[in-house]
């Protein structure tokens, strides 16, 4: 098993040291002194709206000790953030604001050296149950120890009276359990309040240490606005209440807001219409993280078991550990009305993939898991999920079955919510891959991040493939440029989307913005078609005009990256010019009907359009297409010619060349 105290910082550990387990020399200290520390300022995703800030420690040392017997003083404790505070609501029975934020004292259950055995540090957590009145605790010692301690309550030995110590004899019972130690506190907008919090003066004999834990805050509004690329998250302490703290840097900060994550794709694959694809290698997503910590487990995995990192995680409770995962101080909350856990994450790092524009008839797979690239999967683990696997630099992802399912539900492999593949990628096969439901043409793909090293920054790659069955009759697929926005998730679709304020009992932590970038190209469609030019047709004056087109889909030389499909498609043939009864207006258009592949279409001008003169533009819906005019007397007789149609570049697909000009099918006539 793994110490959970690795993660107590030195800085915390010589505070507690100093504070706990040492007297105070000065002795006319009267006035409640507290020094304020952040022992960890964490890098926050200007991405987040529900980010952890770093613990807030108030070391207090001075003041007067109440007499054994009296009730502390309690003061009301708030802490200001420069941006909406967004811990989870715990539900209760009544309506109200209480979170998973806490404040505990004396960092009970750390297992650090104690001053009073059983006490502090040594104490177990427990919790207040009226986070909006606070608990009252009573001043009492232990036997064989004059550092006082808080109680519950006050018990008096025998004989009866007033209970006090050398009042009629009576004396105050020793204490053997502690007082309360963990308080929830209540959000309200940008702050959140502790109320009712026990201040037991140390005076000369120790500290007291209050560590305010489990507070996150909406850092989008925070993301780039400085020079150096992060701006601070500032919290503002104050207190009020039956007594005074002075406090060392009631300002501090407690974090700095930089975006994490850089997500980009490999390209764009052009795919033609008539020609039917399967598997076709689309593009390569990819989820780059700018800090190392941008990408967490659900909890810190303590065990190499499977998803010992995904699971509800009750031994993540050291106060001031250092877990870098989604959940911070996990702990059951008993005023929760659904067994509500404080701190704890419902999944770990989520990357999501929204598809648009996905033409009718159009197929989309995705790897569910990262790979290297889109023929080799990344190296799957040998305990997927365990503590072992978060090291090194190619971390592991596994795709899940909605962007909000919770880890621990939904799941026929337990308690993961992860997608079974249904299929390989192609060449190799080795890629595990499954179909993305497209509704409306759109869809969307969610992983969750299952392992991941925080000291190295990774990227997480997935690979994309396109199916379809080409029908160039029916216009399937249409042509279209399909894209993707990249982005952590869940996106909630407003960020006040609980009664108009940040936190809420139902809204997933954590959750993200929306992808703030323009959608990425990943695959053009474009229409198979070749625009033939006959520059001169004519049948008056005793000629006629033999006009042929040629689909040449199945000659031998589109092999290789030129491969096609026998293509199948008809000709639109379009007139200019006129006929001898009215010159300057043209027959209407003719239609050629199917022409397969390897066959031809022949006519003559005096057929389509009797007595005309003037040019004719064929579009033709298949790639490989030539044409053939031949003019002559009636007969042959005396006056003959022919010429090659001319292929003319494609203005209707973003003035991209033909097709057959770029490949064995030279059209340059």
């Amino acid at each position: 098993m793994v110490d959970f105290r690795r993660g107590i910082t030195a800085l915390s550990v010589l505070a507690l040291f100093a504070g706990l387990g040492v007297a105070q020399t000065n002795t006319g200290n009267t006035q409640l002194q507290c020094n304020t520390n952040v022992t960890v300022t964490p890098n926050l995703r200007g991405e987040g709206y529900t980010e952890q800030t770093g613990d807030i420690t108030l070391n207090c040392t001075g003041g007067v000790t109440p007499s054994v017997g009296s009730q502390i003083p309690a003061v009301n404790i708030t802490v200001f953030y420069n941006t909406q505070v967004t811990s989870r609501l715990l539900p209760t029975t009544a309506s109200n604001s209480i979170s998973e934020a806490l404040l505990m004292i004396d960092e009970p259950g750390s297992g650090l050296p104690a001053p009073v055995a059983g006490f502090g540090p040594a104490a177990g957590q427990f919790l207040c149950s009226t986070p909006l009145q606070g608990c009252t605790e009573f001043v009492n010692t232990t036997t064989g120890s004059g550092i006082p301690v808080a109680v519950d309550a006050i018990t008096c030995g025998s004989p009866g009276g007033t209970c006090g110590v050398g009042t009629n004899g009576n004396v105050i019972n020793p204490a053997t359990t502690p007082g309360r130690n963990v308080f929830q506190g209540v959000v309200n907008g940008n702050s959140v309040t502790f109320f009712g919090i026990p201040v037991l003066a140390p005076g000369t004999t120790s500290s007291r240490v209050y560590r305010i834990t489990n507070v996150r805050v909406n850092a989008n509004p925070l993301a780039g606005g400085s020079a150096s690329g992060a701006s601070p998250v500032q919290a503002s302490i104050s207190i009020s209440g039956a007594t005074s703290l002075l406090i060392s840097n009631a300002t501090p900060f407690v974090g700095f807001v930089t975006n994490g994550l850089n997500a980009s794709v490999s390209g764009s694959t052009t795919l033609n219409q008539c020609a039917s694809q399967t598997k076709a290698s689309a593009t390569t997503l990819r989820f780059a993280e700018n800090f190392g910590t941008a990408f967490k487990t659900r909890v810190s995995a303590q065990t190499n078991t499977s998803y010992a990192g995904q699971i509800s995680n009750p031994a993540q409770n050291v106060p001031g550990g250092i877990y870098n995962s989604e959940s911070n101080f996990v702990f059951p909350a008993a005023t929760g009305s659904n067994g509500a856990v404080a701190g704890l994450a419902d999944f770990g790092t989520r990357l999501k993939a929204t598809f648009n524009n996905i033409p009718t008839g159009v197929r989309v797979f995705v790897s569910t898991a990262n790979v290297l690239n889109n023929q080799i999967p990344a190296p799957v683990p040998a305990v997927v999920g365990g503590s072992a696997a978060n090291g090194g630099t190619t971390g592991y992802a596994q795709l899940v079955n909605g962007e909000t399912t919770s880890d621990g539900t939904g799941s026929a492999s337990g308690f993961f919510p992860s997608v079974t593949s249904t299929d390989n990628g192609p060449n190799n096969g080795n890629v595990p891959i499954v179909e993305v439901p497209i509704t409306n043409g759109s869809g969307q793909a969610v992983w969750e991040v299952v392992n991941t090293n925080p000291s190295t920054n990774e990227t997480f790659q997935f690979a994309v493939y396109v199916t379809y069955s080409a029908n160039v009759a029916q216009n399937t697929p249409p042509a279209g440029t399909s894209t993707v926005n990249l982005s952590y998730a869940p996106t909630p679709p407003s960020f006040t989307a609980s009664a108009g304020a940040a936190p809420s009992s139902t809204l997933s932590i954590p959750r993200f913005v929306s992808d703030a970038s323009s959608a990425r190209n990943i695959v053009v469609v474009q229409i198979c078609r070749t625009i033939l030019l006959y520059p001169y047709i004519t049948n008056q004056a005793g000629f006629d005009t033999g006009i042929e087109i040629a689909n040449t889909s199945l000659d031998p030389f589109t092999t290789g990256g030129n491969t096609t499909a026998a293509q199948s498609g008809s000709c639109r043939m379009t007139w200019y010019g006129g006929t001898t009864t009215a010159p300057t207006t043209p027959p209407g258009p003719s239609d050629t009907g199917a022409i397969a592949g390897g066959t031809i279409y022949v006519n003559t001008a005096q057929t389509l359009v009797p007595n005309f003169q003037g040019y004719m533009i064929a579009v033709c819906n298949f790639q490989y297409a030539h044409g053939f005019a031949f003019i002559s007397d009636i007969g042959a007789r005396n006056l003959a010619m022919g010429y090659l149609a001319v292929v003319l570049n494609d203005p209707g697909t973003s003035a991209r060349s033909n097709a057959n000009t770029t490949t064995s099918e030279n059209g340059g006539h």
